[in-house]
């Protein structure tokens, strides 16, 4: 028997979309890297894409999207580049959680999906996971899985280990960000987050962890 241990985070990709669609930041979601890379950093503005609330560790379903820090010095390329950096602040809170319950600690992060596309965005992850971070040269791996499963169910493959090949790696991303400034750019969401639980009737310091999944 095996088991895996799986942390919600609600919203990432569309958070992205919803900046296309929603606002008309860009045309294009590939679009994003470009404009994220336009600006040194994100100005200070923190995205918290809570759209149908907060998943792990938080578990805060009523609770819905902010946006903090703006100024007049906030432009469309400091909002695109803070809800991509949004996707590694929320990875660090559940990698934290996971560990934290589980008891070890990964050496390495393989992701996938769309938004692995953005380059950005998994450099900045691998920086606030502060270990590598690889993407496969098959990025849906959902359907890759769902595949392999067929596969083992009708026979075609004698046993799960004899699929492992499929699996290849195409791009690993190191950390190359301070340890000084992941902590401070991810307490500055950890305070972004409290902004919005404080707002919405929540005064734990701290999220709780729950072992419930969704």
């Amino acid at each position: 028997m095996v088991y895996a241990v799986e942390g919600s985070i609600f919203v990432a990709g569309a958070a992205i979309q919803w900046l296309r669609d929603g606002l008309e930041f860009f045309q294009d979601a590939a679009a994003s890297e470009a404009l994220a890379r336009s600006v040194p950093d994100s100005n200070e503005v923190y995205f918290v894409p809570a759209f149908t609330g907060l998943g792990a560790p938080y578990w805060r379903p009523d609770v819905r999207g902010m946006i903090s820090g703006l100024s007049r010095d906030t432009t469309r390329a400091h909002i695109i580049r803070a809800a991509l950096e949004a996707q590694g602040y929320q990875t660090l809170d559940l990698m934290a959680a996971i560990e934290e319950d589980g008891g070890h600690q990964a050496d390495v992060v393989r992701v996938d999906g769309g938004l692995v596309a953005n380059g950005f965005m998994c450099q900045f992850l691998a920086d606030m996971l502060n270990r590598p971070v690889e993407v496969p040269k098959v990025t849906e791996a959902t359907a890759l899985g769902a595949a392999i499963l067929a596969g083992l169910a009708v026979g075609l493959f004698a046993r799960l280990e004899a699929t492992e090949h499929y699996w290849q790696r195409d791009i690993i991303y190191t950390p190359v960000m301070t340890e000084a400034e992941r902590k401070r750019l991810y307490a500055g969401w950890k305070t972004a987050v409290q902004s919005l639980l404080h707002a919405s009737g929540n005064a734990a310091a701290e999220p709780a962890v729950s072992d419930s999944r969704q």
